[in-house]
């Protein structure tokens, strides 16, 4: 395996970084004082649009998108540095369009949707003009596995009759959300419990779609994106916004979550960076007992081991990344499952020892890490908790070993140099 980043990635590094210094850091403090004086906190906010409109002139703009001409001509490796620069700030991925929800439903759309789903929809999201949502997740089921999904998508002459509850539905406040991909169930007698969800858009503006209320965590609302509880009662859509065709719901899942996953832990990364930087300057600069507090052992103990584990949860990012790229997500399976436990603890913890270097100041909001704490713990829960994937783990790791069988590989391919 060579991580070497390429002259392109390097550049692209450079200019990334450039921009945030320049724009992004100096204007965070702006973008949350524009959501608190705005007299609704879920429009768009004019100082973000500005520097939306300044990365697209840059050519700083849909990085994402591997094996497509439609992003930047980048792979998934080389996507990671940039992901992790973009992971410094709450604001920074809209800024570059590489956003969640909005990267993961472009990917699907990229993927699975028809020629007429792709104008009308995955158009104005690479053109930054629209927002979308994603609304899998359900408040009276246990949504880590997803097959107990109970909203209904029923087919009826020349339409779907969608019914159920969702919430967690990302960016369903945002009036810039247009158009949301939701995933419900088409077939629920099918014997193949993987065969009886569906994926569906949903414009926001159907008749029957109810944006109930935002869902904070640990009190952030996260405006103007945020999650939202959904009720969606009664609602038609035609037939033709189906994605993929009915019964193909967990195919579709796991070709979005595996790339959605990967950003999720590339940008968790850069905080964690962030994090330790400011637990730095901090300690450095802070007297207590006659002393600098960065001079107590017990912080260099710290400072020692968040550095040794954000570079082994890089590493491991960077495998799954290139795994990803070489023999494809499902067979990187593994290394995703790997990564998407390792990074949100690897985060949670750096993050909570700055927390603690900045005392009183760490837990208020005159500075990202509290903020960033409660974006890494949540992530420990999105896209699937931490004992799903630790559960996958486990059984492909016993299968490398089950006498019973004849496969040695255990769900990991062979990885060459390229």
């Amino acid at each position: 395996m060579d991580f070497a980043y390429s002259d392109k990635v390097v550049q692209l590094q450079d200019r990334l970084s450039r921009f945030m210094e320049e724009h992004i850091y100096p204007n965070e403090a702006a973008l949350y004082a524009q959501v608190a004086a705005g007299d609704t906190r879920w429009k768009p906010l004019p100082l973000l649009e500005e520097l939306k409109a300044k990365a697209r002139a840059e050519g700083l703009w849909n990085l994402f998108l591997p094996e497509s001409d439609l992003g930047a001509g980048l792979t998934n490796l080389d996507y990671a540095p940039l992901c992790e620069i973009m992971g410094r700030s709450h604001w920074a991925p809209e800024v570059f369009n590489c956003s969640a929800p909005d990267t993961g439903n472009m990917e699907v759309l990229v993927r699975y949707g028809t020629p007429a789903q792709k104008r009308q929809w995955l158009e104005p999201l690479l053109a930054g003009e629209i927002r979308s949502g994603f609304a899998m997740t359900e408040p009276e089921v246990a949504s880590s596995d997803a097959t107990n999904i109970e909203t209904r998508i029923e087919r009826q002459g020349d339409h779907y009759l969608i019914n159920g509850r969702k919430w967690w539905t990302s960016g369903a406040n945002d009036t810039r959300c247009k158009i949301l991909i939701l995933m419900g169930k088409t077939d629920p007698d099918n014997p193949d419990r993987h065969r009886q969800q569906s994926m569906v858009l949903v414009p926001t503006d159907t008749p029957g779609v109810t944006i109930k209320r935002p869902v904070p965590v640990f009190g952030y609302d996260d405006a103007p994106h945020g999650h939202a509880e959904v009720l969606f009662d009664n609602v038609r859509v035609p037939l033709e916004n189906m994605l993929l065709g009915e019964g193909r719901g967990f195919e579709i899942a796991q070709g979005r979550l595996g790339p959605g996953r990967i950003h999720h832990c590339m940008r968790l990364i850069g905080a964690a960076e962030r994090a330790l930087e400011l637990m730095c300057r901090r300690l450095s600069s802070r007297i207590a007992f006659g002393k600098p507090v960065a001079a107590q052992s017990v912080w260099h103990e710290r400072i020692a081991e968040s550095r040794c584990l954000i570079e082994q949860a890089r590493l491991l990012t960077l495998k799954a990344a290139f795994m990803m790229d070489t023999v494809g997500n499902k067979v990187a399976k593994a290394e995703i499952a790997m990564i998407k436990v390792v990074a949100p603890n690897m985060a949670c913890k750096v993050i909570d020892w700055a927390i603690q270097a900045f005392g009183g100041a760490g837990v208020s909001d005159d500075f990202p890490i509290a903020w960033m704490y409660a974006n890494a713990r949540t992530l420990r829960l999105a896209d699937g908790p931490d004992e799903v994937h630790r559960g996958q783990l486990a059984k492909l790791e016993l299968a490398k070993h089950d006498p019973r069988s004849n496969s040695r590989s255990g769900g990991h391919a062979a990885v060459k140099p390229r």
